[in-house]
């Protein structure tokens, strides 16, 4: 049975994917304490990239923006499968992005907004963290956008 999280996604139109398989040598999440850090999420579906390129230039800011919601959705599903229930998390610490940016674009904060806005609809207060928005040269896959995400659970 779906918890109180998965049942919001589901109110918004969302289902949690399956975790996205390293690309490399790491965990998709891994727990120390009360704390989870996912590793940098890209906006996989399916396995595969759906769009490819530099925001400013093959990607438009409003693309990426939806993208960087994906990497949030592929976070959420890392961190379940470390925390075993959403319903564990107290709070979102921390929200790292990374936009892969033409040369001349300076939009990272309102690309990586969301994934910031999709983690406050589904998780409300708890869902409030802080955040870097970094643009980059370039990114594994040539992914647009990449988002880490740091949660704080509710000790078992």
């Amino acid at each position: 049975m779906a918890g109180a999280v998965e049942s919001r996604l589901a109110e918004l139109g969302l289902t949690l994917p399956a975790v996205v398989p390293p690309l490399a040598s790491y965990q998709p999440a891994v727990q120390s304490g009360v704390y989870v850090y996912t590793s940098g999420q890209l906006p996989m579906v399916d396995g595969k990239l759906a769009v490819t390129g530099k925001v400013g230039a093959e990607v438009t800011p409003d693309e990426a923006k939806e993208l960087a919601k994906t990497c949030a959705l592929n976070a959420l599903a890392a961190v379940k499968s470390v925390a075993a229930d959403l319903d564990r998390i107290k709070r979102v610490v921390k929200v790292v992005g990374f936009v892969a940016s033409a040369s001349d674009f300076t939009g990272q904060p309102a690309v990586i907004n969301g994934a910031s806005e999709l983690l406050g609809a589904v998780l409300g207060d708890k869902g409030v963290h802080a955040r870097s928005a970094v643009g980059v040269a370039v990114l594994p896959l040539d992914a647009p956008v990449e988002v880490e995400v740091q949660v704080e659970l509710v000790e078992a």
